[in-house]
């Protein structure tokens, strides 16, 4: 089981309701179309996560060291938008540090699971 926050480049969305719009724009458009290249501050931000816990490779022995539930966590990423996730136990920690990442970043964190803005 996994818990899963999606991160983009772009304008805040003004409420939740909004915020849930553009989420499922965004992911249409950028996790089930035509894979794009990271825009470089979603690249800087996904940068930022791996330098606080490892990133998962194919040959991962010790998934307890990281959070993710996948990796490479760029992969998770397309053009402005970034949707990963992070095992169940230890995504309190992880979630709490990615939002922080994220506000700091000037990006918009949204959790798709309770469908609210967290930034």
């Amino acid at each position: 089981m996994s818990y899963d926050l999606a991160v983009w480049d772009g304008p805040s969305p003004a409420d939740d309701a909004a915020a849930l719009e553009v989420f499922e724009d965004l992911y249409g458009r950028f996790m089930r179309g035509e894979s794009q290249s990271p825009t470089p501050c979603i690249k800087q931000y996904v940068e930022g996560l791996v330098t606080r816990w490892p990133d998962l490779g194919d040959d991962d022995e010790d998934e307890n060291a990281s959070p993710w539930s996948d990796g490479p966590l760029i992969n998770n990423a397309s053009g402005p938008f970034f949707y990963f996730g992070m095992v169940f136990s230890k995504y309190q920690e992880a979630a709490s540090f990615a939002a922080d990442l994220a506000r700091s970043s000037a990006l918009v964190c949204f959790d798709p699971q309770d469908r609210r803005l967290l930034t």
